[in-house]
């Protein structure tokens, strides 16, 4: 398998060079990390995502596996789609937020819980509340799109809006949890939250054909502060270690190329902008990237225009809505960055909450 650069008008893609003779060098994330805000954080482990399972199953649909002859044409390969897109609340979040909510004891639940979101969490985490009865309140920032700020206030959830310009949602969220004593539920720096994620890609690893499996050699997933794919890490690396774990984002936001370079983590520069609201991620969360930098092998960077082609393709070929920050690694492939050589791969379409005004402006 190749992970290939555009031309020298695109972004530049690879981190690391993955030579298909070479199996995937990974190290051991730590047992537990020092948050720099949250103090000491359990670094979760494959038997998380396994109890997340079975917390969760009842609760979320199994997201079925697709294919597209035109994009395994695309790719020289098996392409395998994981449509998250088709979950409840229209996005993978619910895997992780539901589970944190899960893993609360009655005594948690009645104090209410506490989340910050650019969008897809928080709807996810106002959902979870309300089927179990407890209380949310979700910080969003004033340019969240707005069906994602209505989403969340459907689910019940109390919404505080803010500025994501001049203002910190975890210091928001802080001052929230220590005037009500709520549960804090953080889109990426909690293990639970990242085990939940993980079941993504067990289910999908259990619903591909045996045959297929075994001979995996990617998992293409986009990312934002990097929980999905820390929690999806645990799972590749358990179960199908051979295959590469390779991430894909904007490249007017590509924190998490940036910092993979560097080994510490880096931010996005002030006024970053990108259609992929849900990847707006300032920098890449601390717990996920204990994991990332040790299981990451590649990631793929791509424009705003290749993600509107994206989206037009899952549209006309797949007739699947995607958002954009939920369409990156599948303009990844569509852009011809994943070279197969004959191989296969699972990619994840993570979200599908896109505002119809520019779902408009884009298919028009």
């Amino acid at each position: 398998m190749q992970v290939s650069a555009p031309n020298e008008a695109g972004p530049v893609s690879t981190v690391h060079t993955v030579q298909q003779d070479q199996p995937p060098r990974r190290r051991k994330p730590p047992a537990a990390i020092e948050h720099e805000t949250l103090g000491s954080l359990r670094v979760p482990v494959y038997h998380d995502v396994l109890q997340a399972m079975a917390r969760i199953v009842e609760h979320t649909l199994r997201t079925p596996l697709l294919r597209s002859a035109r994009l395994d044409a695309l790719c020289g390969g098996r392409v395998w789609i994981k449509p998250e897109n088709l979950q409840h609340t229209g996005s993978f979040k619910l895997r992780g937020a539901l589970n944190a909510l899960c893993a609360l004891d009655a005594a948690q639940l009645a104090r209410g819980v506490v989340a910050y979101s650019t969008g897809n969490h928080g709807q996810a985490a106002a959902y979870a509340a309300r089927l179990l009865g407890a209380r949310a309140t979700i910080v969003m920032p004033q340019d969240a799109p707005q069906n994602k700020v209505a989403k969340a206030r459907g689910h019940g959830a109390e919404v505080v809006l803010y500025d994501r310009r001049h203002e910190s949602r975890e210091e928001i969220g802080a001052r929230l949890v220590a005037h009500s004593g709520a549960v804090l539920i953080p889109p990426g720096d909690h293990p639970d939250v990242i085990a939940g994620q993980g079941t993504l890609a067990l289910e999908a690893l259990r619903d591909m054909p045996h045959a297929e499996r075994n001979v995996l050699e990617a998992f293409v997933a986009p990312c934002g502060g990097g929980g999905m794919l820390a929690g999806c890490g645990l799972v590749i690396e358990q179960l199908q270690p051979s295959a590469r774990l390779i991430a894909a984002e904007p490249v007017a936001c590509d924190d998490t190329a940036r910092s993979l370079r560097s080994g510490r983590r880096e931010s996005n520069p002030e006024g970053a902008a990108t259609i992929c609201d849900a990847l707006l991620a300032r920098t890449p969360a601390q717990l996920p990237f204990a994991i990332n930098r040790k299981f990451l092998d590649a990631v793929l960077t791509v424009s705003d225009a290749e993600v509107g082609a994206a989206i037009r393709f899952a549209l006309h070929e797949l007739r699947l809505v995607i958002e954009p920050g939920g369409a990156v690694a599948l303009a990844a492939a569509c852009a011809g960055r994943l070279r197969l050589q004959g191989g296969s791969a699972l990619l994840v379409l993570s979200g599908g909450n896109i505002d119809l005004p520019l779902l408009e402006q884009l298919l028009a």
